[in-house]
């Protein structure tokens, strides 16, 4: 709420100002995916080193400051360049200058595997709610859609729908009499879009650059500007490559100078807190050199999340297992291959540690970040024990205090693009199956965290996201995987028994018609010789389990016909009638 506490301490010139009070709770905005957000606990964390990105900017601004003459200048600039160049620094920069000025309409900042920041669910609102506080004569009109369509908000309408009616409309029905005469004096208002890329509804992201050129197109004269910012993705450039948009490339702009600028300010920082940094520049002079400097600079080619994980690792403190001074690790930096190698580097500082592979591959795929203590009840694993290998990490990952608020998160999205492609991490990839595991920790949280009457439904939407991801993955061996995943379990009281889960995936599959390629007579074996097998294991955490699936599933049931094989019509009703003696030995 302080965007919309602020808008009402510094306006004093409309009287709809208490409309916001009731109108930001409907429209339940995103509040983490602004410029105003805290970065340190939502990536990402990127920002303009000072005195640095001058010649961008200015390229950009002029752009936002031209005057709407008709047909003369593009509605839309699409400021695109690869990973780690410095994107969503300049986005916030952006961003900044037309807060300032007055000017800035919304922001919005996707981030990859951060929730509904890496989908357009709440897109909409979350601009028509930043719309509302940035010209509050808009919020009337949004106010009277909300009123007028009931269903506006729900996921049955579609992106453009909301856009137009929650967006674009009212700021269009706003811009009347002297509103539009002070606008057209200062200039157009600006919609700042970060990492578009990042977002994972493509078609989502299609539909809203469609109906934003045909909005342009249909009022050429509005004073409205959005900037986006993104890596070169094809259903974006496809997009965006057209009549009306301003493309620009940041390639094109050689960042050396202000990366040069970035270290010399970085290290001497360094120096001052470093007390082994001090000693030595004492005895063999300033350190880094300038030689030092410009091989580290031509080294890092541009990239200024390269530039800025490198001085990470250089200073890091000494562990144990890596007891190397700053002044070690520099003349390493130079030696390695781009992102891969430091990134290979910087995670063998904890990759022998116990649950290094269970703890990295859930925070590089799971859907949504999550604290230390909730990480470590998701993976059942102690807190120190997570702790402990996220400390020798903290180059490239996020790690908050245990007793604060924020998440563990990647640093960039580059490092979950390194986990994710064997090519490029070997030993380290994280393959499509632990979508299994992450399925069977979420599924067995929310049961465990559950009594008979209530239902864990954030674990319960986790691990179908799950399941279905590992279902739908390519490349992979469904059945191989899941054996392999049997080979690792082991039955313990007071933990859901594995084939609880898999009586239940086996349930959930069966009644997926999307998947074609699933055996449903084989489904319908499986899914009943689990039943048997978790009824069969006398734990109280069944009972929950069996009445949870009811309240669970209880509105997914569909009616449809199966034709048995002869081992399935044998099979079936064997396991059933087993599983049925045990329900009544053990939980009736």
């Amino acid at each position: 709420m302080r965007m919309v506490s602020t808008t009402l301490e510094s306006s004093t010139l409309h009287p709809v100002k208490p409309t916001l009070l009731d109108l930001i709770p409907r429209l339940n905005p995103i509040t983490d995916a602004s410029h105003t957000r805290n970065r340190a606990t939502s990536p990402p964390d990127s920002a303009c080193f000072p005195g640095t990105r001058r010649g961008v900017i200015k390229g950009i601004t002029s752009w936002g400051d031209t005057r709407i003459v008709l047909g003369s200048t593009a509605h839309v600039y699409w400021f695109h360049g690869f990973a780690g160049r410095g994107k969503s620094a300049i986005s916030l920069e952006i961003s900044r200058v037309y807060a300032r000025s007055g000017r800035l309409l919304g922001s919005y900042f996707f981030f990859a595997n951060a929730g509904d920041k890496s989908s357009m669910n709440r897109f909409a609102e979350t601009l028509a709610s930043q719309l509302a506080a940035a010209v509050p004569a808009a919020a009337p009109f949004i106010k009277v859609a909300l009123n007028t369509e009931p269903g506006l908000l729900t996921e049955g309408t579609s992106l453009a729908t909301k856009l137009e009616r929650l967006v674009y409309g009212p700021f269009q029905a706003a811009m009347k009499g002297w509103l539009l005469v002070k606008t057209l004096a200062k200039g157009p208002f600006l919609i700042v879009i970060d990492g578009l890329d990042e977002c994972e509804d493509k078609r989502g992201v299609e539909e809203f650059i469609t109906h934003a050129l045909d909005f342009f197109k249909r009022n050429p004269s509005i004073p409205l500007r959005i900037f986006i910012a993104s890596r070169v993705e094809q259903h974006i450039h496809t997009h965006l490559k057209t009549d009306g948009v301003l493309l620009r490339d940041l390639n094109d702009h050689s960042p050396d100078a202000d990366i040069l600028k970035f270290l010399e300010a970085s290290f001497q920082i360094a120096a001052k807190r470093n007390p082994i940094v001090q000693a030595y520049i004492h005895e063999h002079g300033s350190w880094p050199t300038q030689s030092d400097m410009d091989k580290l600079t031509v080294h890092i080619g541009g990239s200024f999340i390269l530039a800025s994980t490198i001085f990470k690792f250089i200073v890091q403190p000494p562990t144990g297992e890596d007891p190397t001074t700053p002044m070690d690790r520099l003349p390493l930096t130079l030696e390695m291959n781009g992102l891969n190698s430091l990134y290979t580097q910087t995670l063998s500082r904890s990759q022998h540690l116990p649950h290094f592979r269970e703890i990295i591959s859930a925070i590089a795929i799971l859907f949504e970040p999550l604290p230390i203590v909730d990480l470590s009840a998701l993976l059942g694993i102690e807190v120190f024990m997570v702790i402990r290998v996220l400390m020798n990490l903290q180059a490239i990952i996020r790690v908050p205090g245990t007793d604060e608020g924020g998440v563990v998160a990647l640093c960039h999205t580059s490092l979950h693009d390194f986990l994710t492609t064997e090519s490029r991490s070997g030993s380290l990839f994280v393959p499509p199956s632990f979508h299994l595991h992450l399925s069977f920790y979420s599924f067995s949280r929310m049961i465990e965290r559950t009594d008979r009457d209530t239902l864990d439904y954030r674990s319960a939407a986790d691990f179908q996201r799950h399941w279905l991801s590992f279902a739908s993955s390519e490349g992979g061996d469904f059945i191989s995987e899941i054996e392999q995943f049997k080979a690792c379990q082991t039955l313990h009281m007071g933990k859901l028994p594995y084939p609880a889960f898999l009586c239940t995936m086996a349930f959930v599959t069966f009644f997926l018609i999307k998947f074609h390629g699933f055996d449903i007579p084989d489904l319908l074996t499986e899914c009943t010789k689990q039943l048997a097998l978790a009824v069969e294991f006398p734990d109280p955490l069944v009972g929950c389990w069996l009445e949870g699936n009811r309240m669970l599933w209880a509105e997914e049931v569909q009616i449809c016909t199966i034709h048995f094989t002869e081992d399935t019509y044998e099979t079936v009703p064997h396991e059933l009638q087993r599983a049925s003696t045990a329900i009544h030995t053990n939980f009736l």
